[in-house]
């Protein structure tokens, strides 16, 4: 089982990384449970995204320990880092965080500068893809070549530029 968190602020793609993973997860043929919280404003206020996946029932939408924290901002972080238990993984956004910054040593911090990593893409609203392949790339949750996979027919499907969306997945994996 994995419990993960995905948080960040309106706008920066986190409902819709946790819509995609629950996607993934499901074709792969896990139970899966999305569940999303945020604030009212339209952009600039929390947005979390939890994703429960299994090979069994779910109990619970809402677990209290995480095995991933997938944070775009520091108030994230800051908010449910301890919840992520020892040995978890931590995917940060470098770019919200001052350098030097103490991350908990008893887990696998994996530090990203997505926006960095996004716009190189020329896809500024891919860091959030590029997150999720940080995440596939330091975690055994979903096998890399079968997200890329499903993640290029939910595009596909959508219509939306695959090739610059899956370069931000690839980027993103590449941060071990």
């Amino acid at each position: 089982m994995a419990d993960i968190m995905l948080g960040g602020i309106g706008g920066q793609g986190v409902l819709t990384a946790g819509k995609i993973l629950t996607e993934i997860a499901a074709a792969v043929g896990e139970n899966v449970c999305w569940t999303s919280e945020y604030s009212a404003e339209m952009r600039g206020g929390f947005a979390y995204s939890r994703v429960v996946i299994s090979q069994e029932e779910i109990g619970s939408p809402y677990p209290d320990q995480l095995d991933v924290l997938v944070t775009m901002d520091q108030a994230t972080y800051d908010k449910f880092n301890e919840t992520v238990v020892p040995n978890g993984c931590i995917v940060v956004n470098s770019a919200a965080f001052p350098e030097g910054f103490a991350f908990r040593s008893d887990v696998n911090i994996v530090s990203v500068d997505a926006p960095h990593l996004a716009a190189q893409a020329k896809n500024p609203r891919g860091a959030n893809l590029v997150m999720l392949g940080a995440m596939v790339a330091n975690t055994d949750i979903i096998p890399a070549d079968r997200f890329a996979e499903i993640l290029t027919q939910y595009f596909t499907a959508k219509g939306k530029h695959v090739e610059v969306n899956l370069q931000c997945y690839y980027l993103g994996y590449g941060q071990q």
